[in-house]
């Protein structure tokens, strides 16, 4: 066969890296990447040979191209799928609504729309989808408050929830809006109305018209405290392309472990963007007061009764610990059982659901003092929650006897709390390990063994206080994540 004619010369980097894509398209036998009739010579080469560049000037457009072409329709697909969906987006908000009434309300933040907001100053954008990312972003605004003083702080959230948090730890020293949805249109109205020099999006919000359109504006974005589960992990390897692209428009990933950093590696981001810093959330700090208000309101239950806190729970896990109290004051019959649930909506039901089982209910938002014959207390206000941790002798951190993944163990831990957490913890694998194996938290799997936990430290003082111990000495050693966090910002972030 004649020898290919070169109709122009390829740096030698772009036919090495077409070359290797080649080889491994040839292994897998895909012999179809060649055109012209010359299918037999990448069967011919298929024990690799380096002769095979020879190719490269024939194949490296249309090959170049069609490596493109399955970002770009994947893309395409994904808009097109999320802009269809828009009126369900909608009547789900409104259905949301009903629930909490709080969704009815600034649906324009939702599409971009921020009349409201004016900034005088260059700003910087964090974003952090609902509670618990907005009380893991204390220690890095306090940072960038200190670092960049002349900015002025942007704080988005996609919950009503995580708004009212930053409004509560925050005031008047942020500015605040909802982030909206990942809609081409609606980013570049939001982007080109606060005109961010950088921003920085808190743990795992991956949204790939955000970045990329991030990207393409040269605004350089963090991805901080960043977590990669095995579950989400295996989510993103089903739309590779999508996923790789998004990962590599950030700047830098402050991932909170080793394992988390692989996992971003594999999925596709720069490795040398990548760092495993630790976890912000250890960086906890609450009030000194927290503890005397905690002591204040147990003397008003009687400071000598057991109390039992369940904690962040969802759908199924107040049944679970409803039917385990039983079993409990069976040993400790003035147990006193508090019930905190994840979202405001389940308030009325899950207060409604201690009734028809029987138990005197009393609700926070009534203002009433607990008398003694109130067996469960459902907390159904937002914010309190580390209050009721510190008036509680044992907590158990919901999210995890039901497969949603767990919850943070580090408040109840910071206060010394023997901490209790069911199998599902897989949103926090790395620290929920950390706690089991510095016996600073108790696993378990089911309502008898969640019961026979409660009693054993109810009955153990001694117990209970050399896990919080054990608990606090390991957040004193994990902290140091955001002063790694600010010099990572301050090294790659070097147009500020």
């Amino acid at each position: 066969m004649a020898a290919l004619k070169r109709p122009c010369a390829f740096p030698p980097i772009i036919e090495l890296r077409v070359a290797n894509k080649l080889k491994g398209a040839l292994k897998r036998g895909l012999t179809n990447l060649t055109k012209n009739g010359d299918e037999q010579i990448a069967t011919e080469k298929f024990s690799w040979d380096p002769s095979i560049t020879k190719l490269v000037p024939m194949l490296s457009f249309p090959f170049d191209l069609r490596l493109k072409c399955d970002e770009f329709y994947l893309k395409f697909f994904y808009t097109s799928l999320f802009t269809l969906a828009l009126p369900l987006i909608i009547l789900r908000l409104i259905w949301r609504g009903f629930r909490a009434p709080a969704y009815f309300k600034r649906w324009p933040e939702r599409f971009g729309f921020n009349p409201a907001l004016t900034f005088s100053k260059p700003v910087i954008w964090i974003h952090a989808v609902s509670v618990g990312e907005v009380e893991a972003t204390r220690p890095l605004i306090k940072s960038l408050q200190t670092d960049y003083p002349e900015h002025q702080l942007l704080i988005t959230t996609m919950t009503p929830t995580g708004s009212a948090r930053v409004t509560a730890i925050y005031s008047d020293s942020v500015s605040h809006c909802y982030l909206p949805y990942d809609i081409p249109f609606a980013i570049d109205r939001f982007l080109a109305s606060c005109k961010p020099q950088f921003g920085i999006i808190m743990e795992t919000e991956i949204w790939p018209n955000l970045l990329t359109r991030c990207a393409q504006k040269n605004i350089k974005l963090v991805l901080a405290n960043a977590r990669m589960s095995e579950r989400s992990y295996k989510g993103y390897q089903r739309v590779a392309s999508l996923t790789k692209e998004a990962l590599q428009a950030l700047t830098l990933i402050a991932a909170q472990g080793q394992q988390d950093r692989q996992r971003f590696v594999e999925l596709g981001a720069d490795v040398k963007k990548v760092h495993a810093i630790g976890n912000l959330k250890y960086e906890i700090s609450l009030p000194a007061s927290l503890k005397e208000q905690a002591e204040v309101m147990r003397s008003m239950w009687d400071s000598h009764r057991p109390v039992w806190i369940v904690a962040s729970s969802h759908e199924g896990e107040e049944e679970i610990a409803l039917n385990a109290s039983r079993k409990v004051r069976s040993q400790f019959p003035n147990l006193l059982l508090i019930i905190v649930p994840r979202h405001p909506e389940r308030f009325d039901r899950v207060s409604a659901l201690s009734q028809r089982a029987g138990f005197k209910t009393l609700r926070r938002s009534e203002h009433r003092p607990c008398p003694a014959d109130v067996q469960v207390f459902v907390v159904d206000t937002m914010g309190e929650l580390p209050l009721f941790y510190a008036a509680s002798d044992v907590a158990f951190v919901g999210g995890s006897l039901v497969a949603h993944g767990g919850h943070n163990l580090l408040e109840p831990a910071a206060l010394g709390r023997a901490v209790i957490t069911g199998p599902h913890y897989f949103n926090f694998q790395e620290i929920t390990n950390q706690f089991i194996q510095a016996q600073a938290a108790i696993e378990v799997t089911d309502t008898t063994e969640l019961a026979e936990t409660v009693i054993d430290l109810l009955q153990n003082s001694q117990k209970r206080a050399d896990m919080g111990e054990a608990g606090l000495k390991l957040i004193v050693n994990s902290q140091g994540a955001s002063m790694r966090l600010s010099n990572l910002i301050k090294h790659h972030i070097t147009h500020v």
